[in-house]
Formats: C-alpha cells, structure tokens, sequence
C-alpha cells in the first residue's frame, strides 16, 4: 500500500517528487508554484517508489493537490493528524477526498485550467496599445487588484504594492493604454517554472469592459511569456465565466483540466 511523506524543505520535496511535477508540470502548476512558499509539502509513493501524488500546504491559503490518483486522495492526511481546513486541486482527486472523508463542505471555486496553442491575437485589435507598468501606475493598480480579489469571492489584503512591485520591476505586469494614454486593463505573467509560466490578475474595471482591453493586454502578457522562453502559458478561469472562457479561447487556449477547491464546515 502508498503512503504519504511530508516534508518543510523544498529542496528534499523536490528531489523526492521532482520527476513527477515534471512529467507535466502544467497540471502541477499549482504546487510549482507553491514550492518555495509551502509550509509543508507532500508526496504519495506507491510500494515499488513511484510518486503519483503531490500536495503543497502553503502557509496561507488553499492547500494544493498536483497530480494525483483518486488512491492517494483518499489516503490524503496532513502531518500530526491534521485535516486540512480548505483544499484545491483536481475536481477527480478532490472528490475522492471529499467522498474518503465524509466531511461537510461548501464550494470555493470551479475553475478550468488553460494551455496556450497558438496564440490568435485579437482582430480587430482594441484601440491603444499593451506596455509595461510603471511605478507611476502602482496606486491604480493595487485598486484593481483589491477589486479583482473580491470578485473572485476572496477577501483582499491591506496592501498589495509589494506583491506588484515585484512583478513591475521583472517586467511580469502589464496594461493596455487606451489612445490617450489612460490604463485601462492589466494583467501580470508568473515567473517561468518547468517551462511553464501562468497568466494571472487579468481584470478591467467596469466602466471599461466591452472594448476587448481584456484580450489585448492577455494577448500581451502570453506572447511576453513565450519571448521570454516559457514553453507552455497557463490560465485559470471562473468555470462560472462564460465571457472569460470564451476570451480566451478566441486567443489560443485549450482546456487542460477542471479544479475544485472547497471549504469544510465542521471545524
């Protein structure tokens, strides 16, 4: 029978595990991510050694299944007897948790995850243009991204200059300009890990929407990814979205695979 194994140092985690986030690192985007900022990571080995599940448990926020089987999901507990509060991952593997489990829960979200083909600009083009951000950019900018986080149903931090700073002075963030040089949407590129880099933080304000800034400054952000060597460009999307799933399909996304993170309410 697998067990899991768990560990706090990302260098132990990868060399144990490191053959298997790279088998696909698209689906295991999301521990990738997470490696370097999880308090505790996990892998499930089966009883000849391979790996075929991987978890990271950041120290804030949803605790992350990568590829997993339905086997390991069901045998999936934390360190000490612990029992994660939230998790994410898979829809297969998280519903296997769920059913092993027999906790109550509630839905957090119902995403799809995106791998860009070929990248289809959009035509006609918005008016304006995509450039970097700039520092002079970084008040607005945050306000976006506190409205961007309540939109997705998540409760904002206090500040989030930090977090775009870093992407600005990396070149990761983005915004379309409209004509007269009036920012009008943004959207920010991850760092490239195995090859694959993720779009994320896409968003237009309001008053704003409907003109195709959305998918000019996405447009943008990928081909940015790809220039900068990102073999595969990733994206989450609202499965409850119809607007943004459609988008991105017009530019070149295909659907890799479906995610479900939850909520349990018996703690």
């Amino acid at each position: 029978m697998g067990r899991w194994h768990f560990t706090a140092d990302a260098a132990v985690f990868r060399a144990a595990a490191g053959a298997h986030l790279a088998a696909d690192p698209a689906r295991n985007t999301s521990v990738l991510t997470l490696t370097e900022k999880a308090d505790r990571l996990g892998w499930w080995t089966e009883p000849d050694g391979r790996v075929t599940g991987v978890v990271a448990v950041p120290r804030s926020g949803l605790p992350s299944l990568g590829v997993t089987t339905t086997e390991a999901a069901r045998a999936l507990e934390l360190p000490d007897g612990d029992q994660p509060v939230e998790l994410r991952g898979e829809t297969a593997a998280v519903e296997a948790y769920l059913d092993a489990a027999g906790r109550p829960w509630t839905p957090l979200l119902r995403m799809r995850l995106y791998r860009l083909g070929a990248l289809t600009p959009p035509d006609p083009a918005p008016a304006g243009r995509a450039r970097h951000a700039t520092e002079a950019d970084l008040p607005l900018l945050a306000e976006w991204t506190t409205a961007f986080v309540r939109a997705i149903g998540e409760e904002p931090a206090d500040d989030y200059t930090g977090m775009l700073t870093e992407r600005l002075t990396e070149g990761r963030l983005h915004v379309w300009e409209a004509p007269a040089g009036r920012p009008v949407a943004m959207a920010a590129v991850s760092r490239t890990v195995e090859g694959q880099a993720r779009v994320h933080l896409v968003y237009t304000p309001p008053a704003d929407r409907g003109r195709g800034y959305a998918a000019g400054v996405t447009a943008a952000v990928s081909r940015a990814a790809l220039a900068a060597g990102a073999a595969q460009v990733l994206l989450f999307t609202d499965l409850a979205n119809p607007t943004s799933n459609a988008l991105y399909r017009r530019l070149g996304y295909r659907p890799v695979t479906d995610h479900l993170g939850v909520r349990f309410t018996d703690g």
